[in-house]
């Protein structure tokens, strides 16, 4: 008598490519356990990271605009190529208001990065108006994964493309959802 086979998780059925409400790409990406994350093309922005139990861990505003040109007010931004308004882009930058595209065959990462996760590799190149407000040479790929447990992970490389120096600064700007903020405490606040 033979014995039942322990079931084998298949992280490319566990990556599905949808659209929002909007009718923009989004990739749902979801563990064995019943962790999720919803990343947008828009902006390469985690939107959503669900627990096993279905809680939502990041905040998304009631206010927020999911449509070009706006940024997406909530969720896990990526802020390049500057965090804030000290440079010559938009405020934190122009890579959260872009359409990413998804890397079918990226450079490798670490040996067993991806090894029972479900992933997406991103890929963010400069338009020519992009050039025309920071004219720089760019590659950045961005892999966002979710493990087995519903641990998110985010990888970010950042590659000049021509060898011209360049200075930039990057942020993940997460809005992480609390229950009550004034009761939100974190060691070495005040």
């Amino acid at each position: 008598m033979g014995h039942p086979a322990a079931a084998v998780w298949d992280n490319k059925a566990a990556t599905e490519m949808t659209k929002d409400w909007n009718g923009i790409d989004q990739v749902v990406l979801r563990s064995p356990h019943g962790a999720s994350a919803r990343v947008s093309l828009y902006g390469g922005q985690v939107t959503s990271w669900r627990n096993d139990h279905g809680e939502e861990l990041l905040f998304t505003s009631s206010k927020a605009i999911f449509k070009a040109p706006k940024a997406m007010r909530g969720g896990i931004p990526i802020c390049f190529p500057q965090f804030g308004n000290g440079g010559s882009t938009e405020l934190h930058g122009f890579a959260r208001n872009k359409i990413w595209m998804i890397e079918d065959s990226p450079p490798p990462l670490h040996l067993n990065d991806s090894h029972g996760k479900s992933f997406v590799d991103l890929l963010l190149k400069p338009s020519d108006d992009d050039m025309k407000c920071w004219p720089h040479s760019f590659e950045f790929r961005l892999r966002v994964s979710l493990a087995a447990d519903g641990v998110l992970n985010m990888i970010s490389r950042i590659r000049n493309v021509n060898g011209k120096p360049f200075s930039f600064s990057f942020a993940y700007h997460t809005y992480f959802s609390v229950s009550d903020i004034s009761e939100d405490r974190r060691p070495g606040d005040t």
